[in-house]
């Protein structure tokens, strides 16, 4: 696709382009390092994705320039006989003098009907622009948890996960295989074993600012069901703290029953466009972990 006014064209993104888009997203959100942009590239660019999505996203290019950019993160879900495609609409940026020609790489991001598009971390001014292009809301902020606080069931224990673990008991390869990837990606997989069952979950490890200070946190990006994490706080408490991290952010649509904590709703919305609504606490293979706090 070319705009012959100013020789501006949008086309994938491929490995050659990493360095220049790095450097891009670098200039254009400030308070992220290139080291951030480079490790969570290349971790994407050794994962599998699905065929015939793009690897990387999008890039506008004028004049051999880089000058604007969207991540676009694919994976495939397989909660049944079929496969569901999610893409993390991931981070955009454009320079100044290229704005006119944004909508190119935005069009991208919804072209496929057949895919669930997620935005997770919209900036609170763009909250509008989101709802106005059609995306649903279904998310409606945080809670902030203190889980040491919750009962603990009698028996239970806490399983860690590594790289190198190559079974749980109690639970599906396809779980094993997820919490052992993450482990991979710098987040905390843990499995609780209780009487009944073994439940498994996934932590990224976060900052959050109080005044002038950080508090460091937990943010649970991978549980079955936000009940399942209800019953085994207690327990993840006690493996948290240890690590340091007595607070856990949980993706909600108000005030958690059986949680000890806050609810905030003017931050952690998170959007979705397509035929399958994304579940609550299921941030797996997103910017969040792929990239890193």
């Amino acid at each position: 696709m070319a705009l012959e006014a100013r020789k501006v064209r949008c086309r994938e993104i491929g490995d050659a382009d990493i360095d220049a888009v790095s450097d891009l997203l670098t200039r254009g959100f400030s308070g992220r390092r290139r080291d951030y942009w480079l490790r969570g590239l290349h971790r994407h660019g050794a994962r599998e994705i699905p065929e015939g999505c793009p690897r990387y996203g999008y890039l506008l290019e004028s004049a051999g320039r880089v000058v604007g950019v969207l991540l676009l993160l694919y994976a495939a879900r397989r909660p049944g006989p079929e496969q569901i495609l999610r893409c993390n609409v991931s981070s955009w940026y454009v320079e100044p003098d290229f704005r006119n020609y944004a909508t190119l790489l935005t069009s991208m991001a919804q072209k496929n009907k057949q895919v669930t598009y997620v935005n997770i971390s919209p900036a609170v001014n763009t909250w509008p622009i989101i709802e106005a292009l059609g995306f649903k809301r279904y998310c409606n902020g945080m809670f902030f948890a203190v889980p040491l606080l919750s009962r603990t069931e009698k028996g239970a224990r806490v399983e860690v996960v590594t790289e190198a673990t190559r079974t749980v008991d109690g639970l599906s390869n396809t779980e094993c295989e997820l919490l052992r990837s993450h482990a991979a990606y710098g987040c905390v997989a843990l499995a609780v074993h209780l009487s009944d069952s073994t439940m498994p979950f996934l932590f990224v490890p976060k900052r959050v600012k109080h005044g002038r200070f950080p508090f460091p946190a937990m943010q649970l990006v991978y549980c079955r069901e936000v009940a399942e994490f209800v019953r085994c706080a207690g327990s993840l408490g006690r493996a948290l703290i240890w690590r340091g991290r007595p607070l856990v952010i949980v993706d909600a649509l108000g005030p958690v029953e059986g949680l000890t904590g806050f609810y905030v709703d003017s931050r952690g919305r998170k959007y979705y466009r397509g035929p399958n609504p994304p579940r609550l606490c299921d941030l797996t293979e997103t910017e969040l972990v792929l990239f890193g706090p």
